[in-house]
C-alpha cells in the first residue's frame, strides 16, 4: 500500500484557518492542535471523576453480543482502571454509511495508540454510534459506481414517526433486497461473493438500523481494539440521569450562549452552523421510540404537543432518562460527563459546529476537550490506478479537473472534422442563397421563405449531431475510462469519502487496507492522503 500527502482537493476556509496557528477561529476552541495541547488537556482530565466501572460494564454488555477480541478487553479493562479516550462518532448509516465513518475511526484507533506513546499513559479508541439520531432518511441509503455512473440505493420502506435509528426496525428481506442491488452494483470482484455472504448473515441478525450498523462495524474494527458504545441504549441513559438534570438546569444558560456564540462565528465570517435558537431546550423527548424536540417556554418546556414543568422534566430525568435524548449542542457535553476524552475526533461539519460549543461545555463547569480534524482520505484500486495509467492521467489532475482538458481535446481529435467542414460550407452557401432570394419574394411570403430557410438549417444541424455522436460512439470505450476515473476518485463533483461505503472496495481488496491503515501512524494535518490499495 503506498500513501502519498496531497493539498486537499476541496477548499473549505474553516479547515483551513483551523490548522493555521494566528488564525481568529482559535479564539472558539480551548485547545490548538498541537502537542501541548495533549499534555494540557491530560492535566485537566486528572482532576476528574468518571463512572468507569458502570460504563464499561454498560459497553462490554453492548459488545458482548458478538465475539469480543483481546484487545477489545484489554481496552476495556484499561479504561475501567484509568485509561482516557480519544472518541470519534456518527450515525448508523447502512453499510456502515459513507467512507468517512470508517475513516473517523481508523483516525480515532491511530490517534489514541500515538497519544498512549507520546503521553505515557494508557489511552483508548472509543466510536459513540449516534443510534439516537431520527432522520432515517439520511441513514438508509448508500451510492455505488457502474459503468453507467453513480446509482443510490435505499432500504425500501417508510418511515413516518421520528423514531430513532435504534428503535426503527428493518426486516431481513428489504435488507437482502438493499444487499442485492448493492453486490448487482459491485459486479464479480475477487471477494464479492464473501461479502455479500457476511451482508446477508448480518441483515438475519438485524432488526433494527442501528444493530445492522454495529454488526458490520464490529467486524471491521474488533480485532483493532475498537470499543463502541450506542447513544440511545436504555442502560447509558440510566448512567446519564444526573448529566441530564445538570443539562436541564442550565439549558436557558447554554440556549443563550451558544446563540450569542454562532452570531460571534457568523460575524467572524463562518456562518451558522447550527441556527441556534436561544429559547431551544437541547434535548429530545422520546416516546414510543420516536424523538420530539423540546423548546423552552415560560412554563418550562413543550414538544408542541405536549408540556413539562421544569420539575417535571427533572423527575424524568431522575426516574425515566430513556425518554430523554441529546441534540447536537448537548451530546458533546454528554460525551464529557460519562468519558475521559482526551480529544474529539471529527470531520469538517463537525468542527463547524462544535466553534460554537464552547460556552455550553463551560455553563456545565467543563472544559472544551481538544478537536482533532480526522483523516482525510482518497482510495484508488488497482482497476483505477491502471485506467489512470492508460490515459496518462494523475489522482491530482483528476483533483484539479484539468483531466477535463485532455478529455475534450480527445473529443476534438476523434471528429470527422473534413465532413463538418463541409456542412458548415453547406450552410453558409444556403444561406447566402436565401439572402439573395428574399429581396425577391412578394411581401407575403417572406414569413414562410425565413421558415423554410430555418427549416433545412435545423436538418444541416440535426445531421451534424448525429455525425459528432456516431464518432463519440464509436469510442465510447475511451470516453467511458474517463468517466470511470473521475467517478472513482471525485463523483459529483465530490469527495470520494462523502458518497460510497467502504464494502465498494472491500468487494477488491478485502479488509486488509483498513487493518493496515489502521496499523500506520499516518499525521493528522491539513493535508489529504491518497492510498492506493
Amino acid at each position: 500500500m503506498q500513501i502519498t500527502a496531497v493539498t486537499p482537493p476541496l477548499h473549505n476556509q474553516l479547515v483551513e484557518d483551523y490548522w493555521a496557528q494566528d488564525s481568529p477561529i482559535h479564539a472558539f476552541f480551548t485547545y490548538k492542535y498541537n502537542a501541548e495541547a495533549y499534555k494540557e488537556r491530560l492535566a485537566y482530565l486528572e482532576t476528574k471523576h468518571y463512572e468507569r466501572a458502570q460504563l464499561v460494564a454498560i459497553m462490554r454488555e453492548a459488545m458482548s453480543v458478538y465475539a469480543l477480541s483481546p484487545k477489545v478487553e484489554h481496552h476495556l479493562q484499561q479504561l475501567k482502571e484509568g485509561a482516557y479516550a480519544i472518541v470519534g462518532g456518527q450515525q448508523a448509516g447502512v453499510l456502515t454509511g459513507p467512507l468517512y465513518s470508517v475513516h473517523k475511526a481508523i483516525t480515532v484507533i491511530q490517534l489514541a495508540k500515538q497519544q498512549s506513546e507520546a503521553l505515557g499513559v494508557p489511552v483508548v479508541p472509543v466510536f459513540w454510534i449516534a443510534g439516537e439520531d431520527h432522520d432515517i432518511e439520511e441513514i438508509n441509503h448508500t451510492y455505488t459506481r457502474t459503468a453507467t455512473g453513480i446509482h443510490k440505493r435505499k432500504y425500501k420502506d417508510r418511515f413516518i414517526e421520528k423514531t430513532m435509528a435504534t428503535t426503527t426496525e428493518v426486516t431481513e428481506e428489504k435488507l437482502t433486497q438493499l444487499i442485492h442491488a448493492i453486490i448487482a452494483d459491485f459486479g464479480e470482484q475477487f471477494y464479492t461473493k464473501e461479502i455479500e455472504q457476511h451482508l446477508r448473515q448480518a441483515a438475519a441478525e438485524s432488526t433494527t438500523f442501528t444493530s445492522f450498523f454495529t454488526y458490520l462495524w464490529h467486524h471491521l474494527f474488533n480485532e483493532q481494539g475498537l470499543l463502541w458504545i450506542d447513544a440511545a441504549n436504555p442502560k447509558l441513559r440510566q448512567l446519564e440521569a444526573p448529566y441530564f438534570e445538570r443539562i436541564i438546569e442550565a439549558a436557558p444558560t447554554i440556549a443563550k450562549q451558544v446563540t450569542a456564540q454562532e452570531a460571534r462565528l457568523d460575524k467572524a465570517g463562518y456562518g451558522t452552523p447550527l441556527f441556534a435558537n436561544a429559547d431551544a431546550a437541547n434535548l429530545f423527548y422520546v416516546k414510543k421510540g420516536a424523538r420530539y424536540l423540546l423548546t423552552q417556554t415560560e412554563e418550562g418546556f413543550t414538544t408542541g404537543e405536549e408540556h413539562f414543568t421544569k420539575a417535571q422534566l427533572l423527575a424524568i430525568a431522575r426516574e425515566n432518562p430513556e425518554a430523554l435524548s441529546n441534540n447536537v449542542v448537548t451530546r458533546p457535553v454528554m460525551q464529557e460527563m460519562v468519558l475521559p476524552v482526551l480529544a474529539f475526533v471529527g470531520g469538517p461539519g463537525e468542527l463547524a459546529y462544535w466553534a460554537a460549543l464552547r460556552p455550553a461545555f463551560e455553563t456545565l463547569g467543563l472544559q472544551m476537550p481538544i478537536f482533532a480534524p480526522r483523516l482525510h482520505l482518497t482510495l484508488v484500486t488497482p482497476g483505477v490506478q491502471k485506467q489512470l495509467k492508460l490515459l496518462d492521467l494523475t489522482v491530482g489532475d483528476i483533483f484539479t479537473k484539468t483531466y477535463e482538458q485532455q478529455k475534450q481535446a480527445y473529443i476534438e481529435s476523434i471528429q470527422p472534422t473534413e465532413a463538418l467542414a463541409q456542412i458548415e460550407e453547406a450552410k453558409r452557401m444556403l444561406q447566402d442563397n436565401y439572402k439573395q432570394l428574399m429581396p425577391l419574394m412578394p411581401a407575403t411570403l417572406q414569413g414562410l421563405t425565413e421558415k423554410n430557410e430555418a427549416l433545412h438549417l435545423r436538418q444541416f444541424a440535426y445531421l451534424q449531431r448525429k455525425i459528432e455522436n456516431d464518432a463519440l460512439a464509436r469510442h465510447d470505450g475511451q470516453l467511458k475510462k474517463y468517466a470511470y476515473v473521475a467517478n472513482e476518485i471525485l463523483p459529483n463533483d465530490g469527495l470520494q469519502e462523502r458518497v460510497y461505503n467502504p464494502y465498494q472496495y472491500i468487494a477488491t481488496r478485502g479488509t486488509d487496507w483498513i487493518r493496515e491503515l489502521c496499523e500506520r501512524q499516518l499525521q493528522t494535518s491539513y493535508k489529504h492522503y491518497v492510498v492506493y490499495l
